[in-house]
């Protein structure tokens, strides 16, 4: 965060000292945050693990795999394609999860711990959709992703070094 939002948005002229400390404090807070969410007792280690697991693929799975194998992908079927995985994600862990007073009912008989099961292909739908109701990414995008995908192109430049 002190790299992305700050130094990049906020003060691009900012010293190292100054970066530093803003990401000092930055981590203290986070501490501060996480003190206080353990402090609740949402649940045990092994849930807390697997529901950062399932947010997480839910949020980023679909987009990176699109991003790298469909050369259609743009930052629109991106940026829906982690919004809906992670927002159904989350929902349903609120939903289902006692710790949040809902106590809706399963979907399926599935836990909450696996509500990526459910976030992971609203992703990709999301992705998909958002990709083809907006603009191709340029050709510039698409030879990155082929150089992602294969990085030792024939038209490739050298980067060995001198």
């Amino acid at each position: 965060m002190s790299h992305d939002l700050y130094y990049k948005m906020i003060d691009p002229n900012a010293s190292t000292v100054r970066r530093l400390a803003v990401s000092k404090g930055l981590l203290l807070v986070v501490a501060i945050i996480a003190a206080y969410v353990t402090s609740l007792k949402p649940g045990d280690i092994l849930f807390l693990v697997g529901a950062a697991f399932s947010l997480a693929a839910s949020g980023f799975f679909p987009a990176l795999v699109c991003g790298i194998f469909w050369k259609r992908a743009n930052w629109l079927g991106s940026v829906l394609g982690m919004g809906s995985g992670l927002g159904l994600c989350a929902y349903y862990m609120y939903i289902t999860y006692p710790f949040f007073g809902v106590n809706a009912p399963l979907w399926w008989d599935i836990t909450p711990i696996s509500a990526g099961t459910f976030g992971i292909p609203a992703g990709f739908l999301g992705v998909i959709i958002g990709s083809l109701i907006s603009p191709m990414p340029s050709k510039e995008i698409q030879e990155l992703v082929d150089h992602v995908r294969y990085p030792n192109l024939e038209s490739d430049i050298d980067t060995r070094g001198v």
